[in-house]
């Protein structure tokens, strides 16, 4: 089974937990802390069976490969990566602007860039754009059964 493609937001998360100094790696697994540090959710990954597997909501009730798993492969360097265009999505309350915008991620997004700057913004689109192709081309497999995520805000 293959995870679903993301929604673009859940990039700019990723990139921004990483950012955020949230993803603790060992080896072929990670502790990704939320972005209120009250949840952490566990990543596995399987190089070898190009496969991995997160606890998050997304990835769970949704299908798609969500922000820790994406967290992961940057941190890693599986998929690329920036700190100069991530440093501009550290800090950021993803919990509570998605909750905001009642999970509208196309008005969180637009919220959240509505801070940046004209060179932040172009820098992140660069950045998104890419690590959304090399996850398309990646293609994930589903590793193992689906876990449920913690609970908490």
């Amino acid at each position: 089974m293959k995870w679903k493609h993301p929604p673009t937001i859940k990039i700019y998360e990723a990139i921004g937990a990483v950012a955020d100094g949230r993803v603790e790696v060992s080896e072929n697994s990670a502790k990704v802390y939320s972005s209120t540090r009250n949840k952490c959710y566990d990543v596995t990954y399987d190089p070898d069976a190009h496969a991995i597997m997160s606890n998050d909501n997304g990835s769970f009730w949704k299908g798609y490969i969500g922000y820790p798993a994406i967290a992961f492969l940057l941190k890693k360097g599986v998929v690329s990566y920036s700190d100069e265009a991530g440093k501009s999505l550290a800090g950021i309350a993803w919990k509570d602007i998605n909750q905001k915008f009642k999970n509208d991620f196309d008005k969180a997004l637009e919220h959240i860039l509505s801070s940046k700057s004209e060179v932040e913004k172009a820098a992140l689109s660069t950045l998104v754009t890419k690590v959304d192709s090399e996850l398309k081309g990646l293609n994930f497999n589903v590793l193992g059964p689906k876990k449920k995520p913690p609970e908490g805000y």
